[in-house]
């Protein structure tokens, strides 16, 4: 089964690569993005309109309410569904998304957890002490510093996990959701990963964040503040408003915070995308003229028997 993914960071040109290809090639799309399944959910996470849709078909958007959980395993049995789905309509699957753990554990085999990893008691109660004395956010930001994978996908609220990340990391050195060995891959995968300059990649998250204040990024983080502890609220771009609602901090900073957040968050996804999966990288920002490259390299790789 033939399976072409778009990754990279964010404010690269993934959604409108996605919607060409799929003209071009005659393909649905599939949502690779943690927190587009969220209903109601548009502007922070940068969500493909009704009108860029262009009449192709999306899936895994707008799949659970902003109050309810979507895990990675979740993502995993639905795609794979998906996949099946389209490939039996004669269409062409084309993941599109930036969240690193979401496209693997979807193309390669792996269970999804942390089964058979080593325990030890004595870290876990120093690390429960700790939470004792300093509180969920400081273990949230201890973990963040060794951990960030963990860290992006465990809630702050939930020490226990926290711990057992802690404790899994500092045991084995990697982290508690990477799987123990290279899996087989389920698919024949053709991976296309956009970036650009970091110095103007920074530029445009920076502006993208402007636009989508003015878009009204503030009306939807405002009805998330409400539920601080919901797994949607710790999107970026959301949770870092919430202390300009509650007047510990003024918007300017708080948006710089949003800016700093998602940089951040671009460059852990390249370092994911670069270090765990064969891609092919293009640079659409300053060269758009690059997606005849692309177009010509899957059209010779879709005429390769599977």
């Amino acid at each position: 089964m033939k399976v072409i993914a778009i990754v990279g960071p964010t404010a690269v040109g993934k959604t409108s690569l996605s919607i060409d290809l799929a003209k071009r090639f005659d393909g649905e799309i599939i949502s690779g993005d943690s927190m587009q399944v969220y209903r109601g959910l548009d502007i922070g996470t940068a969500k493909v309109t009704s009108e860029e849709m262009a009449g192709i078909p999306h899936h895994l958007i707008d799949v659970r309410d902003a109050d309810q959980s979507y895990s990675a395993a979740d993502f995993q049995k639905t795609a794979r569904q998906t996949i099946q789905a389209i490939t039996q309509r004669g269409k062409l699957p084309i993941i599109v998304g930036g969240t690193g753990l979401y496209i693997q554990s979807l193309l390669w085999d792996y269970k999804l957890g942390s089964e058979g990893e080593p325990e030890d008691d004595s870290l876990r109660k120093k690390y429960e002490a700790f939470a004792e004395k300093n509180g969920n956010q400081a273990l949230w930001e201890k973990l963040c510093a060794v951990d960030a994978l963990a860290a992006e996908k465990i809630h702050y609220n939930n020490r226990k996990k926290m711990i057992r990340a802690l404790e899994v990391f500092q045991l084995t050195g990697h982290s508690i959701l990477e799987p123990k060995e290279q899996p087989k891959k389920l698919y024949d995968s053709f991976l296309i990963g956009l970036n650009t300059e970091r110095t103007i990649l920074y530029q445009r998250i920076n502006h993208r964040v402007d636009l989508m204040v003015e878009q009204g990024l503030l009306a939807e983080a405002k009805k998330l503040a409400k539920t601080p502890d919901v797994q949607a609220a710790q999107g970026i771009g959301y949770k870092e408003l919430f202390p300009y609602f509650s007047g510990d901090t003024s918007l300017e900073e708080a948006v710089e915070e949003v800016k700093l957040h998602s940089r951040r968050y671009a460059k852990r996804q390249l370092t994911w995308f670069r270090n765990r999966m064969s891609v092919h990288w293009y640079d659409l920002v300053k060269q758009p003229e690059m997606i005849s490259t692309i177009e010509a390299d899957i059209a010779r790789w879709l005429e390769d028997q599977d």
